[in-house]
């Protein structure tokens, strides 16, 4: 009888462990394997943030392992930070408390230094034996593409690495003749898995985008060591306006066939000033602080052929009248410009002309009221005009060598300007009456002539 209540006892005994084993795993499948909020159970079970933040936690293991130069470009994990949290070290402590990495979405971006790393199919093995689901985008290589080739080799542009349903990003940025960095577009071909990853909610990979070279440190965050930008709140904002627009080479070469550019001596020596113009205009408005972009004839240019019309013979900027500074003509001038002439005033149809070797720089002052325009004087006349623009956003291009910003709706722009027959070169223009967009202004009254129409 006794021998009968051990066995009955060790019966019972196993039955409660596997209902207990199942259970967990029952619990397990229910609450840690699914996303979403969770609670902290007092018996110590992985919440959401402690699942993501482990899920980070291998991923770096392996970036480190793999010496990947990685840094933090989680635009949300980044806008927690503060200048004041990275330098006080003591403060961020080596414990998994996740306040910065886990940002209640089920991704984390991460930005890799293309030009620092060699492409090593291991980290993607290793990341697959840790459990990680791989995506990799790639797509042309913009920097080999010209008016004379046209690209056509693959470069990686984006990794998304899944594991417990979180999405680790790795956008690569690679390094541009501009002294710049790139980002390409995410674009899926039509076999790939349109439910890997929640896109929308993607930093990067809508448009491409263009940053410059952030200094960054070593911190740590949540426990972990991480990589980020010394001045984050300033890689936050570019992150916002960091949309760019690739040259459209394969357009300009069909223009170019039709209308051969002018390679004369006078038209390339002309390109080189414009484009040493351009580069100091550039310089001086970066100082300034204030953002510019190419207009009128060099906006087309860019558009239209890849490069400056040599028979346009100025450089065309534009700047909008609430970035205008009162030191900018000084700036100039300690640059080595002189002024050419000054029309209209602040409040109404600005314009600055500078001259550096010969070269014309024109800055249009644009304003924004029920309609977006730039102002134009006649000097000996008095007689304003007005150049009416639909309203537009700024993406930033390459040109001559250096990133600068163009219209991103650019053939309306330019058809503003130029009409429907903008592809169509016109050697003879009269900034009076070619212009499509061109509207009399009135005339500045006599009294005033003496301030707005300075004429060195």
């Amino acid at each position: 009888m006794p021998r009968v209540n051990r066995t009955v006892a060790l019966s019972l005994l196993i039955v409660c462990s596997l209902v207990f084993l199942l259970f967990q795993l029952y619990y397990y499948r229910k609450y840690v394997g699914k996303t979403g909020p969770h609670i902290l159970n007092p018996a110590g079970h992985l919440t959401t943030s402690q699942v993501q933040w482990q899920t980070v936690k291998t991923f770096l293991a392996l970036a480190q392992r793999f010496r990947l130069p990685l840094f933090l470009a989680d635009t949300i994990a980044l806008s927690l930070l503060s200048q004041d949290a990275l330098r006080q070290q003591d403060l961020l402590v080596r414990e998994p408390h996740c306040s910065f990495l886990c940002t209640g979405r089920p991704v984390t971006s991460f930005a890799l230094q293309a030009n620092r790393w060699k492409y090593d199919p291991g980290f993607l093995l290793a990341a697959e034996q840790k459990g990680f689901e791989l995506m990799e985008l790639r797509g042309e290589d913009p920097r080999l593409a010209s008016l004379d080739t046209l690209s056509g080799e693959q470069i990686p542009l984006h990794f998304l690495f899944r594991l417990h349903n979180y999405v680790i990003q790795v956008v690569f940025l690679y390094e541009r003749s501009g002294n710049y960095l790139w980002h390409g577009p995410l674009r899926l071909q039509a076999d790939m898995d349109r439910s890997f990853a929640p896109f929308k909610l993607l930093d990067y990979g809508y448009h491409s985008g263009a940053y410059d070279r952030p200094e960054l440190i070593l911190t740590v965050l949540d426990g972990l060591d991480v990589r980020v930008p010394r001045n984050v709140s300033s890689f936050v904002a570019q992150q916002k306006h960091a949309r760019f627009l690739e040259c459209r080479y394969r357009e300009a070469r069909n223009f170019l066939q039709l209308y051969p550019d002018d390679s004369s001596v006078v038209a390339v020596d002309f390109r080189r000033k414009a484009k040493t113009l351009l580069h100091l205009a550039a310089r001086t408005l970066t100082q300034l602080g204030v953002p510019f972009w190419l207009s009128s004839g060099t906006c087309l240019g860019w558009f239209r052929q890849c490069n400056i019309i040599s028979y346009s013979r100025d450089v065309d900027i534009g700047i909008f009248i609430k970035d205008y500074r009162p030191d900018i003509i000084a700036a100039f001038r300690k640059a080595g410009l002189s002024l050419k002439h000054k029309f209209g005033k602040v409040e109404d149809s600005l314009e600055l002309s500078f001259l550096s070797d010969d070269i014309k720089l024109d800055i249009f002052f644009f304003y924004e009221d029920a309609d977006v325009w730039n102002g134009g004087t006649q000097a000996k006349s008095g007689r304003k005009f007005k150049y009416i623009f639909p309203r537009f956003s700024l993406c930033w291009a390459e040109f001559l060598e250096l990133k600068v910003r163009v219209p991103c709706e650019t053939l309306d722009y330019v058809m503003a300007n130029y009409g429907t027959t903008w592809n169509i070169p016109v050697t003879s223009w009269d900034w009076k009456t070619s212009p499509s967009n061109v509207q009399e202004n009135g005339v500045w009254p006599v009294s005033e002539w003496e301030e707005v129409i300075q004429v060195y």
